[in-house]
C-alpha cells in the first residue's frame, strides 16, 4: 500500500528535528508517513535527533542529496565515496532505510555534450562501489533520474534502469520525479513502465514546483500509470518552498514557487491525496 512523503523543504529551510516536533502534528493531519530530509552537509546533520522525532510521531525518514558540485567521480572517486560512505551512515543512524537523489552526480553539472560510454562506465563503478556499502549498512541506493538541464548523465528512467541491471546489485532502485520526467519523459505512464520492478521512490512535484494542482503536470496519468504497475512504495510531495542558497544555482529556482508557501502542503497534500484514490491507489 502506497504511502504519502513530504519533503522537508517544503515546510522549512533547513531541516532541524527541534523545529520539526513543533512542525509536524499539523503535517500529519494530512496522512503524511514519511518524511524526507536533504543532507546538505552529512557531517553535521543531526543523526540522533532526527531519528528521536521520527521515532516519537512513527514517521519514517528518508535521506536524499546530490554530489557536491567541487567533486568530480572521473577524477575524484575515492572522494565521492568518501562523501556518499559518511552520508550512508548519516542516514542509518537517522533510522532511514534508504539513501536517494542524485547519488551519481551533481545537480546543475553538466558537461555541454550527450554522456560519453567513459562517463557511464565510470557511474556504473561508482554505484557499484556505494551499493555495496550501502549493503553493509542494511540501506538501499536510489538514483533520481533529472532533467537535461540540471544533469546529462542519466534523465530517464529507462536510462537508469539500463546502469541498474548493468551494476547488478539488488538494493540499488529508481526514484523517479515527476517534474524530471514532464521534461524527458513520453508520458509518466510510460515511464513508470520503463522503471519497472526498479522503481523504489517518487517525487509528486508539480510542473513549476509549486503547488500540485495548480500547474500542468498530468496527475491523472501519473497516478493511473502508478496503478498499473502496483506500486506500494512512497509518493513523496516534493516543492521547494524554502531552499538552501548551496543548492538554489543548481535548480534554477529564481523565485518563488509559490504564492503562499503554507498551500503546498495545505492545499497540495489533498490534491495528491484525492487524486491518488481516484486513481484506485488506496494510501497507507
Amino acid at each position: 500500500m502506497p504511502r504519502l512523503g513530504l519533503h522537508g523543504l517544503a515546510f522549512t529551510p533547513l531541516w532541524d528535528p527541534t523545529e520539526a516536533d513543533s512542525l509536524l502534528p499539523a503535517i500529519l493531519k494530512h496522512g503524511v508517513t514519511v518524511i524526507e530530509t536533504p543532507l546538505l552537509d552529512p557531517k553535521n546533520y543531526d543523526s540522533k535527533g532526527t531519528r528521536a522525532v521520527a521515532e516519537k510521531y512513527g514517521v519514517e525518514i528518508v535521506c536524499s542529496l546530490g554530489l557536491p558540485n567541487d567533486i568530480d567521480v572521473a577524477t575524484q572517486m575515492e572522494e565521492a565515496i568518501d562523501f556518499l560512505a559518511v552520508s550512508l551512515n548519516a542516514a542509518r543512524n537517522a533510522g532511514a532505510a534508504c539513501l536517494s537523489g542524485v547519488t551519481y552526480g551533481s545537480i546543475g553539472k553538466t558537461s555541454g555534450a550527450p554522456v560519453t560510454q567513459s562517463e557511464l562506465d565510470v557511474t556504473a563503478r561508482l554505484l557499484e562501489r556505494v551499493a555495496k556499502i550501502a549493503r553493509s549498512l542494511n540501506l538501499k541506493l536510489g538514483i533520481e533520474p533529472c532533467n537535461r538541464y540540471e544533469t546529462h548523465l542519466l534523465n530517464t528512467a529507462r536510462q537508469s534502469a539500463q546502469i541498474i541491471e548493468r551494476v547488478g546489485l539488488d538494493n540499488i532502485f529508481i526514484h523517479l520525479d515527476t517534474y524530471h520526467m514532464n521534461i524527458e519523459e513520453i508520458s509518466m505512464s510510460a515511464a513508470f513502465a520503463d522503471a519497472g520492478e526498479h522503481l523504489g521512490y517518487v517525487h509528486l512535484s508539480e510542473s513549476n514546483r509549486g503547488v500540485p494542482g495548480r500547474g500542468t503536470m498530468d496527475w491523472k496519468d501519473t497516478f493511473n500509470g502508478l496503478k498499473a504497475v502496483a506500486y506500494d512504495g512512497t509518493m513523496t510531495l516534493e516543492s521547494f518552498v524554502y531552499l538552501a542558497p548551496e543548492i538554489a544555482s543548481g535548480l534554477a529556482v529564481w523565485r518563488p514557487v509559490a504564492e503562499h508557501a503554507k498551500d503546498v502542503v495545505g492545499i497540495g497534500l489533498p490534491f495528491l491525496s484525492e487524486k491518488a484514490r481516484a486513481a484506485g491507489l488506496e494510501l497507507w
